[in-house]
């Protein structure tokens, strides 16, 4: 069967023809997101019914859903690829929302942890091949428009989520954030079977049998490890990197990493197309990538907390206070987009690399007694320059690599960006751990009164750091130049060099 390398499997490319399948791809993508994030803002409400007296146990809800995501994304490409995209993206919004009606029956802690798996079993895979198949749907003249739109969940749906959880939480109960998933998963599945198109499978010659072991064992290990060492103990205020489980994690995780790399750049047909590493134009993309996902993440993961330590504001409160990021990340994505397709991913990640680097700066000013506006305006910054190249830049990655790979390069970068996000949360929270510490070492043992300027100064020392990841992205960005493009009719496949 022959490859597909175009980016417009159906014939009807107009606007009109993409409108339908986008939105049953933004449904799946919007539902999965938002449900990570929704649940976190749940967990002392999880002690309270459960009747567990630490945080430890419940985290797993959380700590499972990211293991089994981190799984599974490595297998994301080859399944669209032997299965078909449109088989795959079904079954795995099927495979999440089945997940949810579970978790909101769960009876105790451990089936709910079990449960959460069987989401993150499911939501793994969404998310690349809904870029991949968003691509090829777009019409060449439109990618970045395109691909814009579908990115208004991707930065929507995790400042969303909190609002939307703290508010079920304190109004209603914790079972509704699963059981909200039901119709919408529904509706999803029916608008996607009638909208979404049959995208021709690749042809795919042999199964990567050691790459499907290797892939999900070391992107697992990685995120366990990197996730229990930047875990803070709640007396020491350290954080618990030279942990055995941590340790183990990470070690185990990147001995596998390194044997996954070496056996996959010897194969014709691997599972991840390590290859594409080999262009210049997609490393410096990646990278830059990598950066920006640093910042926003970390600054997702901060924030919250920040507001309710030391702010003493409540989840539904928090939440609201974080949806300037939200809206002006709603309104950047699809002008980032559009502007793409005229100027190429450069300009945009300049720009929103300078806009980020000045709401860092602001966010690093924060105090105990910062005023709610104080708080608003640098999110609502940081929303405005993440959207504004976010999707230009995985247009670029997308563009800067064989066409008849994209499966294989959302699933790469994707896996990756798992991996990232984690070391990006971890390390950020053991930098502000760190800072409280010295300050406990200058000025002495927090009272009542000091505990609060403390947690002030450690998020604001950690924002700090923000300031130069922003301003390292912004001028890696100046390397980037604008894919050609592959706007190949007879499907021909680009052959990529194999390691001997």
């Amino acid at each position: 069967m022959s490859s597909v390398s175009s980016n417009t499997p159906a014939a009807d490319t107009s606007m009109r023809a993409v409108l339908a399948p986008l939105v049953a791809i933004i449904i799946g993508i919007f539902m999965v997101i938002l449900d990570g994030t929704a649940v976190n803002v749940a967990l002392p409400q999880l002690m309270i019914d459960f009747k567990l007296k630490d945080l430890s146990l419940v985290q797993w809800t959380v700590t499972g859903y990211a293991l089994a995501q981190a799984a599974v994304i490595p297998l994301a490409g080859w399944l669209s690829d032997r299965f078909g995209a449109k088989r795959i993206f079904l079954i795995s919004i099927a495979l999440f929302t089945i997940g949810s009606g579970l978790c909101a029956m769960a009876s105790s802690v451990e089936a709910l942890i079990a449960f959460r798996v069987i989401q993150g079993l499911g939501g793994g895979v969404v998310a690349p091949i809904a870029m991949a198949f968003t691509y090829r749907l777009a019409p060449p003249d439109k990618v970045g428009q395109i691909m814009g739109m579908m990115g208004i969940p991707i930065l929507l749906a995790p400042a969303l989520g909190p609002v939307l959880g703290g508010w079920l939480v304190q109004d209603a109960s914790w079972h509704w954030i699963f059981l909200l998933n039901l119709p919408i998963g529904v509706i999803g599945i029916l608008l996607g079977i009638r909208t979404l198109p049959n995208i021709e499978r690749q042809s795919v010659p042999g199964l990567d049998v050691l790459g499907i072991i290797l892939a999900p064992i070391a992107f697992a290990a990685l995120v366990y490890g990197v996730t229990k060492g930047g875990t803070v103990d709640a007396v020491t205020h350290k954080a618990q990197w030279t942990s055995t489980e941590a340790l183990v994690g990470m070690i185990g995780g990147a001995v596998l990493l390194v044997l996954f790399i070496l056996v996959e750049l010897r194969r014709r047909n691997p599972l991840l197309e390590l290859r594409v590493f080999g262009s210049g134009n997609f490393s410096r993309g990646i990278v830059v990538q990598w950066i920006s996902q640093v910042a926003m993440f970390g600054t997702m993961f901060l924030v919250p907390i920040f507001l309710q330590q030391a702010q003493g504001y409540t989840p539904i409160k928090t939440g609201l206070l974080m949806l300037p990021q939200a809206i002006a990340s709603g309104l950047f994505m699809p002008i980032g987009g559009k502007l793409s397709d005229k100027f190429g991913a450069r300009p945009l990640v300049i720009a929103g690399m300078a806009i980020t680097t000045v709401a860092a700066a602001l966010l690093s000013n924060i105090s105990a007694d910062s005023s709610d506006l104080a708080i608003m305006i640098p999110l609502a910054m940081l929303g405005a320059g993440m959207g504004l190249f976010m999707m230009p830049l995985n247009t670029h990655l997308i563009q800067s690599a064989p066409q008849n790979l994209v499966g294989r390069v959302t699933s790469l970068t994707n896996a990756t960006q798992q991996v990232v996000m984690s070391f990006a949360v971890a390390g950020l929270t053991t930098l502000s751990a760190s800072r409280f510490n010295d300050l406990v070492i200058q000025k002495g043992p927090p009272t009542e009164a000091t505990a609060v300027a403390y947690q002030a100064d450690a998020f604001g020392y950690t924002f700090g750091i923000l300031i130069y990841v922003a301003i390292i992205g912004g001028v890696l960005g100046l390397l980037l130049t604008r894919p050609k493009q592959q706007t190949s009719e007879g499907g021909q496949a680009v052959e990529l060099p194999v390691m001997h």
